[in-house]
């Protein structure tokens, strides 16, 4: 049996409510953030960076050189998912499920970025860019393409790029999945790829 709420009463939680509603404190301009214009190499700092977190960095004129690398590192049997159009060659099992249990067996996933962070290593990535949102995650190896134009220094300025923009889904990744326990032992993997790479794409000047 519900007991109504008396009229007039009200529950515990109103209460909390209303007194914090009443005790806001006032609201501030919030202050200006100036990012003085960063005159150092992006793509360095960037491959530096990613590097030095275990990741890899390889520079690319096309695509073509992105299917040959894949093409030597892949054993026979072994599942590839791209979400990137123009790699088809690579392409051994087809294209995803649309459940993302299916992709429990994907050894090597190929994706696109948006944009890369020089600072910390990471690109960014959201819905449009994947076919299934665990993809990233749940595969072995990583593969990222990105523009080598698309760089940009800092945090800072990862945020300004995507501040005003309207996406459902969005992550930031950097490096390979890593973990340690209290006897720093690492384990590569635990939860995300074992390695990621990073392909900067520069297309031959004409």
């Amino acid at each position: 049996m519900v007991r109504k709420k008396q009229e007039g009463m009200s529950t515990t939680r109103e209460q909390i409510l209303n007194a914090v509603r009443a005790n806001q404190p006032a609201l501030k301009v919030l202050p200006e953030v100036v990012i003085p214009a960063d005159s150092i190499n992006l793509q360095a700092k960037f491959t530096e960076t990613l590097t030095t977190i275990g990741g890899k960095v390889i520079k690319a004129g096309s695509y073509g050189d992105i299917i040959d690398y894949i093409k030597s590192i892949n054993k026979a049997g072994d599942r590839v998912i791209s979400s990137v159009a123009g790699l088809s060659d690579v392409i051994l099992s087809g294209n995803t499920s649309p459940l993302p249990h299916s992709l429990q067996d994907v050894e090597l996933a190929i994706i696109k970025a948006h944009f890369g962070v020089a600072e910390n290593g990471a690109v960014w990535i959201t819905e449009y860019l994947l076919s299934q949102r665990v993809l990233p995650f749940i595969c072995q190896h990583l593969i990222v393409i990105l523009n080598a134009d698309d760089l940009v220094a800092n945090m800072h300025q990862a945020y300004e790029k995507i501040g005003n923009e309207h996406y459902g889904y969005g992550t930031f990744i950097a490096g390979p999945s890593k973990t340690a326990d209290i006897e720093q032992s690492l384990v590569l993997g635990a939860h995300g790829s074992r390695s990621m790479t990073i392909f900067l794409i520069k297309p031959p000047s004409d």
